[in-house]
């Protein structure tokens, strides 16, 4: 049985970097993107079987860049059976703010369009391969958020880019389904990365990246396709799904917010 390629984004730490090392414990064939060049290789070099692994430094708005990266895979080790699109920032933003426009900016192009780039050079090498188990040709995966169910204080910029990509994954659904492309959507809740050390409020739930990325695998495999992890941030979010307006602004209009970056500079933390 050969192995399984997997291409995917946000592998510098993280939750990129947990799926990563978990996919490499199967023996999995592995593209790595990330920013910053000299983390991914000491990374890709700690994992079982470096040889399997190509690193691509690139940024996710770079359409161009992604493009490179994924022609590169597809000539070394081919069409990847899964892609997943995990690169992401979150900052705290505030609209009155003009200093926060960029972060607005530049938060819903890495999260949004990054996850288009992402996907967009591999959908016609699968459209184009044999059918595999079930009758796939391949899966891609989208790592959206529960801060994507309901807009959030502070949160005006990462909410919303978490919205979209939950409605970006779902339209990439409809639209593969005939091609035999599978689209999985994985919203996390609170997973214990360095995006989440700088919040400054408890986070009911939290979860070691590692044990998010083996049940996300888990669902990835069995193409699900949308799967809040944990399961508890599951409940939470059907209910806030489905609260009615009023109620929902009364309990969180006071709700702690993520810091911005101005704020954490004050601190020391930038």
């Amino acid at each position: 049985m050969r192995p399984l390629k997997v291409f995917l984004t946000g592998a510098s730490s993280g939750i990129g970097q947990a799926l990563a090392r978990a996919y490499a414990a199967q023996g999995a064939v592995l593209g790595l993107v990330g920013r910053r060049e000299a983390a991914l290789r000491d990374f890709a070099a700690s994992l079982p079987n470096p040889n399997a692994v190509r690193i691509y430094a690139a940024d996710v708005r770079d359409a161009d860049a992604m493009h490179a990266a994924a022609t590169d895979f597809l000539v070394h080790f081919g069409c990847p059976d899964v892609v997943i699109a995990n690169a992401g920032i979150s900052v705290g933003t505030v609209a009155s703010e003009r200093e926060d426009l960029d972060d607005f900016r530049l938060v819903m192009d890495t999260n949004w369009f990054g996850t288009l780039t992402t996907f967009q050079p591999f959908l016609h090498p699968m459209r184009e391969r044999a059918p595999g188990a079930g009758g796939w040709r391949g899966t891609l995966v989208g790592i959206a958020s529960v801060a994507g169910v309901r807009g959030l204080p502070g949160g005006g910029a990462y909410s919303a880019s978490k919205s979209a990509v939950v409605k970006l994954l779902e339209s990439l659904r409809l639209e593969q389904a005939r091609h035999r492309i599978r689209v999985v959507t994985i919203a996390p809740g609170y997973i214990r990365t360095p995006m989440t050390a700088h919040n400054p409020y408890r986070m009911p739930f939290l979860m070691d990246a590692d044990v998010f990325a083996r049940k996300a695998i888990r669902r990835i495999a069995a193409g699900t396709r949308y799967k809040v992890i944990p399961w508890q941030m599951g409940v939470v979010a059907s209910i806030l799904h489905v609260m009615p307006m009023w109620l929902y602004d009364k309990l969180f209009a006071r709700a702690p917010r993520k810091p911005r970056k101005a704020d954490r500079a004050g601190r020391g933390d930038a």
